[in-house]
């Protein structure tokens, strides 16, 4: 029996260090997450006061119960699940195809169209030009103008193409056209199927981007019934900002009934966070297999 390769003192300092540093990066990591979910369900009064800096104090669930009240929220999860499906499906739908073409020697004009792909990762057209062109399709305040200006990224066609090249081998695409197969049927029947890591991680990169996005709708969108959840949830920081920031003489029950007002407000700050974040953490798991092959194939070769 071979014997076991003794470790160094040398490789046992190593080893100890990255402990110590993964838990680190863990506390880091970790910390925030255990503190709003602890303060989404505290007495808002300890967390102002800053006696509740990790587990919940005094447990209340005031906030989560004003959040299921409140019509705008749920109007927002509404549109912002709507955004998020229909957005990531368009961005596969185009993300997909044009990965694949690229990935094929044999696509006259490759060079050209990957050249002209790279100069819009690097040079953009800016914020007016887009609204302009945005307002002129005919898209302002429509769904439309917070999908399809970002059809499709870059940087993730690059992957997906990187992986297809890596992954899928160029005889079985040569069998496939000599038995009579076309370009399409090769795409949907063979090729999709074995690429089910890199749509998973496709799917989570564009689901997410939707998800979180609030900048496109402030700037396309001007009415509330549309408005994500992101949306949402940044008018009840701003207002809570505002409410903290007033200042000038006022009575004492007017000091306290602003005070309480805003407590209320940042408990349901806290609430939202957690509502609106629950189904990416919900989802990711799901998708974790797929996600950590798929950025390893898709990364390795460029």
């Amino acid at each position: 029996m071979p014997s076991a390769v003794k470790e160094s003192r040398g490789d046992r300092w190593f080893l100890l260090f990255n402990y110590m540093y993964l838990l680190f990066a863990l506390v880091i990591v970790l910390y925030p997450l255990v503190y709003i979910i602890s303060a989404s369900i505290s007495d808002p009064r300890y967390v102002s006061s800053g006696e509740m800096w990790l587990l919940p104090k005094g447990i209340t669930f005031e906030g989560y119960a004003r959040v299921f009240e409140n019509s705008k929220i749920w109007t927002g999860y509404k549109n912002t699940i709507i955004y998020a499906l229909v957005g990531t499906a368009v961005n596969l739908l185009v993300t997909m195809p044009a990965a694949y073409a690229l990935s094929r020697k044999d696509f006259v004009g490759r060079g050209f169209f990957m050249g002209m792909f790279l100069v819009t990762m690097f040079f953009g057209g800016g914020l007016v030009p887009s609204y302009l062109l945005v307002k002129d399709l005919g898209m302002v305040n429509s769904m439309w103008a917070l999908i399809l200006p970002g059809a499709a990224s870059i940087w993730n066609i690059i992957v997906a193409r990187t992986f297809f090249q890596s992954t899928i081998p160029r005889e079985l695409q040569e069998a496939a056209h000599i038995d009579g197969c076309t370009n399409l049927r090769l795409f949907m029947k063979i090729v999709l199927p074995l690429s089910l890591p890199i749509i998973a991680v496709m799917a989570l990169f564009y689901g997410v981007g939707h998800w979180n996005s609030y900048f496109s709708a402030m700037i396309y969108l001007n009415e509330e019934a549309k408005y994500p959840l992101q949306m949402i949830l940044r008018q009840i920081l701003v207002l809570q900002e505002m409410g903290s920031e007033m200042t000038g003489p006022v009575s004492g029950e007017v000091a306290q009934a602003l005070a309480n007002k805003a407590d209320v407000a940042a408990l349901v700050k806290y609430a939202v966070i957690i509502v609106s974040t629950l189904p990416v953490i919900a989802v990711y798991p799901f998708l974790q297999r797929y996600f950590v092959q798929g950025v390893m194939i898709g990364s390795v070769k460029g």
